[in-house]
């Protein structure tokens, strides 16, 4: 078998690299706030709720270079960009929405994140206690409990490396933890590089499907599951989808075939690799991550708040479909249900599914 292709190009890097680096990292200036302040009041005066906001009747035209760079930046760069200088003091909550909802609408297509149609998600500690039975939770045979992907979201223990079902996804913070709450990032080309060079053959496994389960995503996916690689390949780019709980809650639904010895050797390189060659960011008030799930892993440290000092994580988030996206290979129709560049594609269906 001929050996895969390495990866070329800014989005194959080393965290220790990138932790020094300032080309992801963009201030926006006094007369970018001023574009966003007027385009605000645009809405406010016509009394548009922030999910009714579109690209028409929130103005941006003065940012539409900016905003090219940034869409530049994600897709054929190092992949992730960081906005900084968003006065979030300035603002009420239901003011930011607007303002952030507005700027996403014209950086791609907002896509809905649960099935019950939420274009913005509020990311805060919703209560260990909660959590699983809102968004999903299994007991397993030893009596614990196993939260959904979604679940773990909304705690605040840590978040395992893993990519979400958009192109972009985008997260403003608005208040951060009393402690913790730290963003790990770390480059799937680089990841793919490695373990090529280390351990080739297990790069074959990783290119091959595992079984995912729709787990705590689609209505009545409970015990639906899908096939699909950790990374793929198209036209030169790479795309990579992962995320361990929805490999591991696939062994819960009857009929889904086990990981082989070998595929687990290969899972264990991967996650082993990413800790490797990430870093931790802080993202601070006011600041927006933006991230390119085919070429970005993204995590989270656990966080403790402090409600008495106003030390309560919030961010809100967007996923985006970008019109400038890659294609991906055929069989990530699966979970993308459209594969062709700058299609509209990713993002939580609403109708329900029947179990496969």
């Amino acid at each position: 078998m001929a050996r895969l292709p390495r990866i070329e190009g800014d989005c194959v890097w080393h965290g220790s690299d990138m932790a020094m680096s300032r080309r992801w990292i963009l201030e926006l200036t006094a007369g970018e706030i001023a574009a966003l302040d007027a385009a605000l009041a645009h809405v406010e005066a016509q009394g548009i709720a922030w999910h009714d906001i579109t690209r028409e009747n929130f103005p941006l035209e003065s940012l539409a270079a900016r905003l090219g760079a940034v869409r530049e930046e994600l897709e054929n760069g190092s992949g992730m960009v960081k906005l900084r200088r968003i006065p979030v003091d300035r603002y009420s909550e239901a003011q930011l929405k607007k303002l952030y909802f507005g700027l996403g609408k014209h950086l791609g297509h907002t896509l809905f994140q649960n099935n019950r149609g939420e274009l913005m998600r509020e990311i805060r500690d919703e209560g260990a206690a909660v959590v699983g039975e809102r968004y999903g939770q299994v007991q397993t045979e030893d009596n614990d409990t196993f939260l959904s992907s979604y679940a773990r979201t909304l705690s605040n223990g840590a978040l395992r490396f893993h990519t979400d079902r958009c192109d972009v996804v985008g997260l403003l913070c608005v208040r951060q933890a009393a402690n913790g709450g730290v963003s790990k990032l770390c480059s799937s080309p680089m990841v793919y590089n490695t373990i090529r060079e280390r351990r080739p053959d297990l790069l074959e496994v990783l290119c091959q499907p595992y079984y995912r389960s729709r787990f705590g995503e689609e209505k009545g996916a409970e015990q639906v599951a899908y096939p699909l690689p950790i990374f793929g390949l198209h036209d030169g780019k790479l795309t990579s989808h992962y995320s361990l709980t929805y490999i591991e809650a696939a062994a819960f639904i009857p009929g889904v075939p086990p990981m082989s010895d070998v595929q687990k050797e290969a899972l264990a390189l991967f996650q082993a690799t990413m800790e490797e060659l990430s870093f931790e960011m802080v993202l601070e008030p006011g600041d927006i991550q933006l991230l390119n799930n085919h070429v970005v892993y993204h995590g989270r440290t656990p966080f403790t708040d402090d409600d008495t000092q106003g030390r309560s994580r919030m961010l809100f988030r967007l996923w985006l479909s970008m019109p400038n996206s890659r294609p991906l290979p055929a069989d990530h129709t699966v979970l993308w249900r459209n594969v062709e560049a700058g299609a509209v594609r990713g993002g939580i269906g609403q109708e329900a599914l029947a179990p496969a």
